[in-house]
């Protein structure tokens, strides 16, 4: 495959990726709006504050996710294909660290709800799982495997992958701690 085609082809994966990933937070949002306005009965599923922090969180987790591979696309499409700077790097491990500490927190909705076992308990429970798991897609293991190729490659015992932010956030890590060092 040619230099040109193979960079053609990457940038338009990584610019629907991160279409992708705004284009399914704005479509749950509508369609949050749409139920609670059209459907009579989800009012005590989707207006419950434990199913609004889990909704909220995987929006969130979201956007980060189109906002990385918007900046990916971006490089790529001016010929650079090297880690993001370490101020874009910055932003992702605060925001790593920022889903960690909403993680907890849904964590302690969950016990909780868990004991009062609410109407929204498995609604809850489903979109908690659903943002921890784009966390965990997004900042550890690459849980989302598109092509032929990449499917093959897990079932042939080769195993899951660290996720690119994630190796780009450990190199970033090493830098720091190396400029640390040498303080």
């Amino acid at each position: 495959m040619s230099k040109k085609r193979m960079h053609n082809k990457v940038k338009k994966k990584l610019f629907g990726l991160f279409t992708g990933e705004w284009f399914a937070a704005l479509m749950f949002a509508v369609l949050w709006v749409l139920y609670l306005y059209l459907l009579e009965g989800f009012e005590v599923y989707l207006t419950s504050a434990p199913s609004l922090y889990a909704f909220v969180m995987l929006e969130w987790i979201l956007l980060q996710g189109g906002y990385y591979w918007f900046l990916k696309w971006r490089q790529v499409r001016s010929n650079s294909f090297s880690n993001l700077p370490d101020h874009q790097l910055r932003l992702f491990a605060f925001f790593k660290k920022s889903n960690m500490f909403l993680i907890a927190i849904g964590m302690l909705v969950l016990i909780y709800q868990c004991y009062v076992f609410a109407a929204d308990f498995y609604w809850f429970l489903f979109l908690f799982s659903f943002a921890v798991i784009e966390h965990i897609n997004y900042y550890h293991i690459r849980l989302s495997y598109m092509s032929v190729e990449e499917i093959k490659e897990l079932l042939g015992q080769k195993g899951l992958r660290r996720s690119l932010l994630a190796k780009e956030l450990k190199k970033y890590h090493g830098r720091l701690k190396g400029k640390r060092g040498a303080s």
